[in-house]
């Protein structure tokens, strides 16, 4: 474990470069395989916008990484954080404590931040308007959220005193779990339901991506499924059911138009109405 953190902390931008197409690229194959939906779309035409704010993602993330080291550097120099508080002199419990912290304040946290704070969730919405999800869904994001997710990150740091090694780990452990939680794959049924008692699987993030509440507004995890079941956020619904995108915002033409996704965060404020 010692040896892998020493790797991330500093591991080439070729390589994280590498993993994130490398991850897209083995997700996109086996979508093909054991698809998840097989409702007939044009896989390269929808890939496009979406490959657009992956690039965009990458620009963001790259421009505010400084951000991040001087956060880790802070919590270093000053001792600062959980992990400094607590007599844990294990790197293995090190590590997994300085992911469940990240993941719970990066990611989960930030996430339900977006669904109920309304200016974000304009902003995230370009997320959610995808009606064909999968692997490239993952980092559909406007540049305006990779900003905010980056705020929440450095929080994460702040709060947990992680070293840049575990959040380099983190970030990388990340973007693969999102790619495989969107994948349009189906796994065996037990193997996903034992699965989801840890980890997000794609059978249960796909419904938070369901059209309409209170299924958009549950199972906001991403790298582990335990905050979902511990905040009461989690939901299951039958895969026959599921239909993607939301309900406010249901133009699927314009939800696949970049320039119309650019300007989706500045539209009138609406949220998905409630399951009929």
């Amino acid at each position: 474990m010692e040896k892998i953190v020493i790797y991330f902390e500093t591991i080439p931008s070729l390589h994280r470069s590498l993993l994130l197409a490398g991850g897209l690229f083995f997700f996109w194959i086996i979508e093909g395989i054991v698809p998840f939906s097989r409702i007939p779309y044009k896989k390269l035409k929808h890939a496009g916008p979406n490959l657009f704010f992956t690039v965009m993602t990458g620009v963001v993330n790259m421009g505010l990484a400084f951000s991040l080291v001087a956060a880790s550097d802070y919590v270093s120099a000053s001792e600062f954080g959980i992990l400094h508080w607590l007599p844990i002199e294990s790197t293995v419990l090190q590590v997994i404590g300085g992911l469940l912290i990240l993941d719970l304040i990066g990611a989960y946290f930030a996430h339900w931040s977006e669904h109920k704070i309304k200016p974000l969730w304009m902003v995230h919405l370009v997320h959610h308007s995808d009606h064909h999800v999968d692997a490239t869904t993952a980092n559909r994001h406007h540049p305006i959220e990779n900003v905010v997710r980056v705020a929440f990150t450095a929080l994460a740091i702040l709060v947990s005193g992680a070293s840049i090694g575990v959040i380099m780990l983190y970030q990388t452990l990340s973007a693969a779990a999102s790619q495989f939680g969107h994948a349009n794959i189906i796994l065996p049924k037990n193997v996903d339901l034992w699965l989801s008692y840890i980890l997000v699987t794609p059978n249960m993030h796909k419904v938070h991506h369901h059209y309409q509440l209170p299924y958009t507004d549950s199972n906001y995890g991403n790298i582990f499924s335990i905050w979902d079941r511990l905040f009461g956020t989690y939901k299951t619904m039958n895969a026959k059911n599921l239909v993607y995108g939301v309900d406010t915002f249901p133009d699927a033409k314009k939800n696949g138009n970049l320039w119309e996704l650019l300007k989706q965060p500045f539209h009138k404020y609406r949220r998905p109405t409630t399951e009929n």
